[in-house]
């Protein structure tokens, strides 16, 4: 196990870095490739016909691979995993929704100064719930009792990057109705991530 986690250690930082986009020497015209991994939280709400809309905070993890997808602007294809959380929360009656997450983003980096790349992103995301609870007090019971496993909304926000360290803050819209049943139920949230770049 320790060589396999080596080897892929070793690959990782074989990659050229993203970036070194505005500290490490970047060149837009070579660099093609880029990896990172991402952590952070989410204050995430319900909107719709769901009575309680209130704000449940929640972790985000996950890894991203991005490509070059122009060779005259610093245009970036970015996807990866993720893990969420999100849901509401307003007094006693909590709904958690733990899902996979396949964002789909369109990057331009802009270089800010010698040493900040500053990375707006916009794009579609799809996810699929993997488990959750929906309490009210002590009765409890699973979420996708009221809304579906499937979800797609559109993620925008931006990123900035220092040497390999990345933040990033944003927003999704959840475009797709998850109500299980009659009704409307979208799920929305604010991110804020720190990770790595290789």
């Amino acid at each position: 196990m320790k060589k396999v986690f080596s080897a892929i250690v070793a690959m990782m930082l074989a990659v050229p870095s993203f970036a070194q986009f505005a500290s490490g020497g970047f060149e837009l015209d070579k660099e093609n490739l880029y990896y990172g991994a991402r952590m952070g939280l989410t204050l995430a709400n319900l909107s719709g016909d769901f009575d309680h809309t209130g704000i449940k905070t929640g972790l985000t993890l996950g890894g991203v691979v991005g490509l070059r997808v122009s060779t005259s602007n610093p245009v970036f294809l970015e996807s990866g995993l993720y893990y969420t959380q999100r849901g509401c929360k307003d007094g006693d009656v909590s709904m958690t929704l733990k899902n996979l997450e396949v964002p789909i983003l369109i990057k331009y980096g802009i270089k800010a100064s010698d040493e900040v790349a500053v990375l707006p992103f916009i794009g579609p995301y799809f996810s699929w719930g993997i488990g959750g609870k929906f309490k009210v007090g002590e009765f409890e019971e699973s979420s996708y009792n009221y809304v579906d496993h499937g979800d797609m909304g559109l993620k925008l926000g931006c990123g900035l990057e220092y040497n390999m360290l990345y933040v990033e803050a944003g927003y999704q819209f959840g475009i797709a109705n998850i109500a299980d049943g009659a009704g409307t139920i979208h799920s929305n949230a604010f991110i804020a991530n720190f990770g790595i770049n290789f």
